[in-house]
């Protein structure tokens, strides 16, 4: 439940178009609903300003749909990482007014319109095409969270060119979140042309000695550019919640 929800259930009872009765109901699942198979937090967005997340992967389409439920009755967005396709098309007949984002495995309700958070924009740069889907998580993730977003693909160092030419786009970001796997070496470029936060996220993308991902954490972590953050390996969601706070108005 979003703090919004919880101000107009409180004004109406304040009004008398409530009663204190019907608005205990409302909140009686603050701060969080025990549903047998998890322990839903309705109280995260009214404490961190960030909803409730569905973390997809490992659990089954009954699980999923039955979380979804319990969030949906109480009026929040939903928000489910890391889906399957297979999956995501069963839910989608549960839910008919879902949208599944195949690229970045994410399904999203819209059940009322995203209050607006940002106080500027945050810009999702991937090195390859292969750190789409990284890259695409993040997108989707940061837009649900209320924020403005851009996104430029496939601006690696081995054509830096293609990165210098969208210059303008860099420093016109609030905050700039970079994608690559390989070496890594993207957000130390990228930190080096702003004086805005950095958020690197390195992917699995890469060939053996790239270890799944390792090869590029190590290089973000050793990055000689100042002010450069680095999240776990593939983790786009984590790095959209980030720079939402950062971009917070």
């Amino acid at each position: 439940m979003q703090e919004s929800q919880i101000r107009a259930i409180l004004e109406q009872i304040a009004s008398g178009s409530m009663s204190s009765d019907e608005g205990l109901e409302r909140l009686r699942h603050l701060p969080y609903e025990d549903i047998g198979i998890a322990q839903v937090d309705h109280h995260r967005g009214l404490r961190q300003g960030q909803p409730e997340v569905v973390f997809g992967q490992g659990k089954t389409v009954g699980q999923i749909s039955t979380i979804m439920q319990a969030m949906a009755e109480r009026g929040s967005n939903l928000l489910v990482t890391r889906l399957e396709s297979e999956k995501a098309h069963e839910l989608l007949r549960t839910f008919p007014a879902a949208q599944y984002h195949c690229e970045a495995r994410c399904l999203t309700v819209e059940t009322a319109p995203s209050k607006p958070q940002g106080k500027g924009t945050i810009l999702v740069i991937s090195a390859g095409t292969s750190d789409i889907p990284v890259a695409s998580e993040a997108v989707i993730t940061a837009r649900f969270l209320g924020n403005q977003v851009e996104q430029l693909f496939d601006v690696g160092v081995a054509g830096i060119h293609r990165l210098l030419a969208r210059v303008e786009l860099i420093r016109s970001a609030t905050v700039l979140i970079v994608v690559a796997g390989m070496e890594g070496a993207l957000p130390s470029v990228v930190g080096g042309l702003v004086d805005r936060p950095v958020i690197a996220v390195p992917t699995s993308v890469g060939y053996g000695a790239s270890f799944g991902g390792i090869a590029a954490l190590l290089g973000m972590l050793n990055s000689c550019a100042s002010g450069v953050t680095v999240v776990n390996i593939d983790n786009g969601f984590g790095a959209a919640c980030a720079a939402s706070l950062m971009n917070r108005v």
